[in-house]
């Protein structure tokens, strides 16, 4: 991410807009936060600043992406279900941009809403699939065969009641179980996470923007994430052995 916001910070006028539809925790999250999180910048996503000074916060309309596709081929995707798109500013604000933006994303075919707690909604979606990517990643399961079992779900389940205590520490409270969260995923039925799918394509995995990220922020409020914490290593040790993942 650092290396591709080097070539968007040339591109910035006074009013560009940013919508950095991506998984996980952004470079901007904890921007704002210092009260509850003394530093805002994350060592596990921009450890040198790089990316916010490349593409700072005012230029920045938060985005969390529902939708389901894969990339068949440099330039080619292949869209398989959802087309929602979840935009706002970051401090919550009203603004004309956001509104102007959401027409055109509309016009465009998307399912839009404008949420007024961005930060929130990312994390609610992060609360789900932070247990999903890196253990089909490791597995090489589809989401369905990871929920039926047993041990598994249960495994999920305490992993999300670690990110949902975490969030309760920064105003992104979790207002559903984990249960219902895994009959939601159930229903989409057979499915490859991103994650698996950047392994099956030998890419880097988004493993810091996932899982490392809220490892660090549970440190900082002093929320333990033990589930995560092995998660994490063993993802990591996973994607380090084929070099997918910085030594």
């Amino acid at each position: 991410m650092a290396e591709v916001a080097g070539h968007i910070g040339p591109l910035i006028g006074p009013k560009t807009v940013v919508l950095p539809a991506m998984n996980g925790v952004p470079w901007w999250f904890c921007e704002g936060m210092q009260g509850v999180l003394g530093d805002s910048r994350l060592q596990s996503i921009d450890p040198d600043g790089s990316i916010i000074a490349a593409i700072p916060l005012r230029h920045v309309i938060g985005c969390v992406v529902h939708a389901s596709a894969r990339i068949i081929e440099p330039g080619l995707a292949e869209h398989h279900n959802g087309q929602g798109l979840m935009i706002g500013e970051c401090d919550g604000r009203d603004t004309a941009r956001v509104r102007n933006l959401a027409g055109l994303l509309t016009h465009a075919g998307f399912d839009v809403t404008v949420s007024s707690h961005i930060r929130r909604d990312l994390w609610y979606k992060l609360w789900g699939n932070l247990t999903i990517n890196p253990i089909s990643a490791l597995t090489g399961a589809t989401t369905d065969r990871i929920l039926d079992d047993p041990l598994l779900r249960t495994f999920c389940s305490a992993a999300m009641g670690e990110v949902a205590a975490v969030g309760e520490h920064i105003g992104c409270g979790v207002e559903q179980s984990a249960e219902e969260r895994h009959g939601v995923t159930r229903k989409l039925g057979a499915f490859k996470s991103s994650m698996l799918q950047d392994v099956e394509s030998g890419k880097p995995l988004e493993l810091d923007m996932i899982v490392g990220a809220v490892r660090e922020i549970g440190q900082r409020v002093g929320v333990p994430t033990p589930n995560i914490d092995i998660l994490y290593g063993l993802t990591r040790l996973f994607a380090r052995a084929r070099g997918l993942y910085p030594p």
